[in-house]
């Protein structure tokens, strides 16, 4: 993409954020199919207890890894796309090296973590046992392939940072189609069951990293990778930590209350945790929906905040509002009524449908509730400021979702009430999110903020 022909910083605002975001949601989608296809075939070759292996309590702690990176990551993509913007090609090439120096040190410590950690997180959750050993085999292997897993979501990250939504979507798709077939293999033609999936999902995970690394190689622009040149800059290593730690924080605390949720999911028995993993899948809809819609209206902020446009940063948010209010409605009316159905392809069991259809009804009707707190954060963040919404999300959402549980889980230990802690946090953070914007937006000119930076980086 050319920076001269850039249709983020010049375009019609909702037809570039569409343009921007569709294959950013077509990616979360083979990304969700990656993860879905695991979980279909290990639920219907295996049982219910590789189900519950694949989906519980692994899942959980993955995404708490990988969060806590894509929070860094993140914080790479707006300091490069404010770069881009403003088109400042050597800050570009430094942000980019040393993005890709994080990834690669981050993945040898998770890989570390990963193998020595798992047997004590999985029974710190009270996993039940019948899940434990398969639990922690899954990730132990799954984390022997960090390094290729994270090398690709910070590349990606930089594409989509410069505006490539489109060649992302690309590589996820080769590596979707790579691992059913490797799943199929490994899992029904081998029997090797929850072993086979987690080795097909780290050779497409490598396959990824390959591809991606090789596109970014190829280019003729200033995010071109010259893989000698990948190492640490202090000051932008500093100014990638300063504004994706936040984030990072964040989504930590995201996946730190699932675990709490997850946890207290476990105390009930399989059923309930089958149909928690099943649900996890089928509600992934609306959250590659909406997350896809986060990344792009942080990066679409990012690069006009770069470029000194704030007549287009605010009404790219105006229209990402009316955009995912409306795509929220439609999504919950899907997964309300024929959406359930598709709890079949992970199970037959019908203790575990009528769980996890419960469990799903519930969810689905508070979703209208959350969609303002993905764009006010993506938003802040590509402004430069991820410190905030870090905090109205952890007080919000986590740590509010977590004293529910405490409070109210031993006065009635329902799955009813550990559902109820949902809506009660998004609420309150949606509220708390929309009051500080415009907050910010009123007391603080974002321009000169970046002007200062600017200097402070050329100085």
């Amino acid at each position: 993409m050319n920076q001269s022909e850039n249709q983020i910083t010049h375009g019609v605002i909702w037809k570039q954020l569409l343009l921007y975001f569709f294959p950013l949601l077509f990616g979360s989608f083979f990304q969700q199919l990656y993860n879905t296809v695991d979980a279909v075939i290990v639920g219907q070759f295996v049982g219910k207890e590789a189900l519950a292996a694949v989906g519980g309590s692994s899942a959980v702690l993955v995404n708490y890894f990988v969060g806590f990176f894509g929070g860094l990551a993140g914080g790479a993509s707006v300091v490069i796309s404010q770069f881009y913007g403003a088109q400042q090609d050597k800050q570009v090439k430094d942000a980019v090296h040393t993005s890709l120096a994080i990834a690669a040190a981050g993945g040898v410590l998770f890989t570390l973590i990963g193998l020595i950690g798992a047997p004590i997180a999985v029974r710190a959750m009270g996993t039940p046992a019948s899940t434990v050993q398969d639990s922690v085999l899954y990730l132990r292997i799954f984390f022997a392939g960090m390094v290729p897993n994270l090398v690709y979501n910070m590349g990606a990250g930089i594409l989509r940072a410069v505006g490539d939504s489109r060649r992302p979507l690309y590589v996820l798709i080769i590596s979707c189609i790579c691992n059913i077939a490797l799943d199929l293999l490994f899992v029904i033609g081998l029997h090797m069951g929850v072993a086979g999936v987690a080795i097909a999902t780290i050779l497409c995970q490598t396959i990824s990293a390959v591809l991606v690394l090789r596109i970014l190689m190829r280019s003729t622009e200033s995010f071109r990778v010259d893989l000698r040149q990948i190492r640490f800059r202090r000051n932008m290593l500093g100014r990638i930590i300063a504004m994706g730690l936040p984030t990072a924080i964040q989504s930590t605390m995201y996946s730190f209350s699932n675990i709490v949720i997850q946890s207290a999911i476990n105390g009930f028995d399989t059923d309930a945790v089958s149909a928690w993993a099943a649900i996890g899948k089928v509600d992934a809809i609306y959250w590659m929906l909406i997350n896809s819609f986060g990344i792009a209206i942080t990066t679409f902020v990012g690069q006009n905040y770069g470029a000194g446009s704030l007549d287009r940063v605010r009404g790219s948010i105006r229209q990402s509002l009316l955009i995912t209010s409306v795509m929220t409605v439609a999504v919950s009316l899907f997964l309300y009524f024929p959406g359930t159905r598709l709890l079949y392809l992970f199970t037959s069991d019908a203790d575990v449908i009528a769980r996890g259809t419960y469990m799903m009804r519930y969810l689905v009707s508070f979703y209208i509730t959350y969609f303002m707190i993905e764009v006010f954060s993506g938003a802040l963040r590509g402004m430069g400021n991820s410190f905030m919404p870090m905090i109205i999300t952890i007080g919000g959402v986590c740590i509010l979702r977590m004293a529910w549980l405490a409070i109210m889980l031993p006065r009635d230990h329902t799955i009813g009430n550990v559902m109820a802690s949902y809506p009660v946090s998004w609420v309150t953070s949606s509220l708390l999110l929309a009051g500080y914007y415009l907050l910010y937006m009123k007391k603080h000119h974002p321009l000169r903020a970046l002007n200062q930076k600017t200097e402070e980086s050329e100085a």
